[in-house]
């Protein structure tokens, strides 16, 4: 076995800044799901490059938008494939974080609250940036959902109203609304380049965690060779999924509504965001009130910053806890039933459906740390016994 240098909080700050993380003494029990981490790093790079190659014929402008946005799929050579790549990137970007998210879940990353917490700020910016990218085509699902998330401004006491008018730049959607949009779509990137280097810093300032949850500095090993050769492996992995997507499946995740150019005189019948959009879209649309129903739908996300002070177990992997295990998978089963809900229009059973899978979600985002207590209880007064 190879054993790593100890790690060094002085030598990371040069590490950072030449880029040479060979000797990173990583733990050597690491196995594939933390290699998710870096497919997140390239699906930032692609989303970068193909968003800028786009940016050199999209118009953010409501009458030539959509038509741009079509002359660059048909009339620019591999142009479809480039819109291709940075829309079905997004899927993939939003597929690699759903992954990380649930292994930081299951291990208990989270009790790292300061790698958690920056993650979930780099969560939410990317929600940000994919609801404004999803905008731009200007297609008639792009406009309509752009009206009914903005509008969900307004229930902020007094001043709702008038941010809503200043991000619209006026009374109603239009080409001034096109053009933040595509401003804050094209900035945010670089600043979550920024925060992604506070991710990495507050990572390897303390070290990364592990399938058991144990303390592994006297068991290190180098990142280079052993787990760059699992990242070259997960981008393969990753990059033949996505040009998969790109090449063969190009339209499976999108919504052929947007392929309408946008019409405010006439309203879709049901409105729906992307795919990794649905189950927080679901559990808005599960609560009759409409400020009770978007707080839910924020504190669905923002909960996240909440597991680690509610985590009372000796153990931080539920790798020892088998009920939790399988609290865990119904999570997970949870999780893409509020995902086919929010598919399908508001109407019986799926209202009721997606009331019961919100309870449910909340419940065991919650208890899953929480009652970790217990079965530590249990456990002691066995061996007691």
């Amino acid at each position: 076995m190879v054993v790593a240098k100890p790690f060094r909080k002085r030598h990371w700050l040069l590490k950072v800044v030449t880029g040479s993380l060979y000797d990173l003494p990583c733990p050597i029990n690491l196995s594939v799901w933390w290699s998710f981490g870096s497919m997140l790093g390239l699906c930032l790079v692609v989303q970068i490059v193909s968003g800028f190659m786009l940016s050199l014929y999209y118009v953010p402008h409501s009458d030539m938008a959509f038509d741009s946005v079509i002359y660059l799929m048909r009339n620019v050579h591999k142009g479809w494939m480039i819109r291709s790549l940075h829309a079905n990137g997004a899927s993939m970007f939003f597929i690699c974080i759903y992954v990380h998210i649930c292994r930081g879940l299951y291990y208990g990353s989270y009790l790292d609250k300061g790698v958690w917490n920056v993650g979930v700020v780099l969560y939410l910016m990317l929600m940000a940036e994919a609801f404004l990218g999803y905008v731009l085509p200007w297609g008639q699902m792009s406009y309509w959902g752009a009206v009914v998330i903005t509008s969900m401004i307004t229930v902020i006491p007094y001043i709702g109203s008038l941010v809503v008018e200043w991000l619209w730049g006026g009374y109603v959607v239009n080409t001034r609304t096109l053009t933040r949009f595509y401003s804050f779509h094209f900035i945010i990137p670089f600043l979550m380049i920024v925060v992604v280097m506070l991710h990495f810093f507050y990572l390897h300032n303390k070290g990364s965690n592990n399938p058991l949850g144990i303390n592994s500095d006297s068991m290190c090993i180098p990142f280079h060779p052993f787990y760059t050769v699992k990242d070259i492996f997960g981008f393969t992995c990753m990059l033949w999924m996505l040009m998969f997507l790109v090449c063969v499946k190009p339209e499976m995740l999108g919504n052929v509504h947007n392929y309408i150019p946008a019409d405010s005189m006439k309203t879709p019948i049901h409105i729906q965001p992307e795919w990794y959009f649905l189950f927080a879209y679901a559990i808005l649309r599960s609560i009759p009130h409409k400020a009770g129903g978007i707080l839910a739908m924020l504190f669905s996300i923002l909960i996240l910053l909440v597991l680690p002070y509610v985590h009372s177990g000796k153990f931080r992997s539920l790798s020892f806890y088998p009920v939790h295990q399988l609290m865990f998978w119904l999570f997970i089963c949870v999780f893409i039933g509020l995902t086919c809900v929010g598919m399908r229009p508001v109407r019986e059973p799926m209202y009721t459906m997606g009331q019961y899978f919100t309870v449910m979600y909340f419940s065991l985002m919650l208890l899953i740390p929480f009652s970790l207590f217990c079965w530590d209880w249990l456990i002691s007064k066995n061996l007691k016994v």
